[in-house]
């Protein structure tokens, strides 16, 4: 029951891409809420994790990665993340620590001049960074903008991730809780089972397939032993593209879809029967209704 010594707050994880902001959030949250993949940009919505530390209720919003955006996909993804560190009550800036300020990561630390929500800079990947190197990193990140504390982190080893955790329960403001503690993910299940199987179709296909793919989640029923039915359609652009997500004589389809339905049982705590189409849908890039659905802002050009 939440009391007047609760705290409670938002927390956008900003960064360039592949610094390993997914890697943090389920580090963070200790369940697996935002997918992770080796492909840049597969955070399309912004998923918000929930950790309880304390007297304090994290919540945390996993944004697009920030880039140089070339398409509409990609101008919604970066507006999404910008708005995502105006609206929280404390960013989190993370840099990959191997790759130091990179061109990317220094566009962000310029940018940050325009947000006026306190932030703390989270240097990652430590584990396969000298100390000296660290030090220097993060002199000059804080000499290009302005932070409240740095951290150094190894989101994959869990190193610094409690001592992270602490100091956001210690910041976020004094309030009531705004979910149940049980509640790790905002995310709908259906939104989630939908990322699941994106991530396993990325992984199983790599370079094969563009990032002209979607998933959506079309039937989501609990049956009546515990089971749960899930039907979902993979969304590409072109006749070429849905013959390779299908593969020879429907192999490739098959794996993608028994690798889904595993990491989905085991996310719903239940027996998942699994069923996946492929249908062509042209230019869905330009379409604002799957933006909406997404959570993104449509761009206007």
């Amino acid at each position: 029951m939440a009391d007047h010594s609760t705290r409670c707050g938002f927390i956008a994880l900003i960064g360039a891409p592949n610094a390993g902001k997914s890697t943090l959030l389920n580090a963070l949250v200790g369940s697996k809420v935002s997918i992770v993949s080796r492909k840049v940009q597969t955070t399309r919505a912004l998923i918000r994790g929930i950790a309880i530390e304390a007297q304090a209720q994290l919540i945390f919003v996993d944004t697009p990665g920030i880039f140089s955006p070339r398409r509409r996909l990609d101008r919604a993804m970066v507006t999404t993340a910008w708005t995502g560190a105006h609206e929280a009550d404390l960013v989190g800036v993370l840099i990959d620590a191997r790759n130091g300020i990179e061109d990317e990561a220094e566009d962000i630390l310029r940018r940050l001049g325009d947000v006026k929500t306190p932030r703390v800079l989270i240097l990652n990947k430590i584990d396969v960074v000298s100390k000296e190197n660290l030090l220097s990193l993060a002199k000059d990140a804080n000499a290009a903008a302005k932070f409240e504390a740095t951290f150094m982190v190894s989101a994959l080893t869990g190193d610094g991730v409690g001592d992270l955790k602490t100091w956001l329960a210690q910041r976020v403001p004094h309030g009531p809780w705004l979910y149940p503690a049980d509640q790790i993910s905002e995310a709908p299940m259906r939104q989630l089972a939908a990322e699941v199987t994106r991530e396993k179709l990325f992984e199983r296909l790599h370079q094969e397939l563009p990032y002209h793919s979607t998933v959506e989640t079309d039937v989501w029923k609990e049956l009546r032993r515990g089971d749960v039915r899930i039907e979902q359609t993979i969304y590409v652009e072109r006749e070429s593209q849905r013959k390779i997500v299908l593969g020879k004589g429907g192999q490739t389809i098959k794996a993608i879809g028994e690798a889904a339905r595993k990491a989905i049982a085991e996310i719903a705590d239940a027996k998942v029967h699994l069923f996946l189409f492929v249908k062509v849908r042209e230019n869905w890039g330009d379409d604002p209704e799957r933006y909406r659905a997404m959570g993104l802002e449509f761009p206007k050009e």
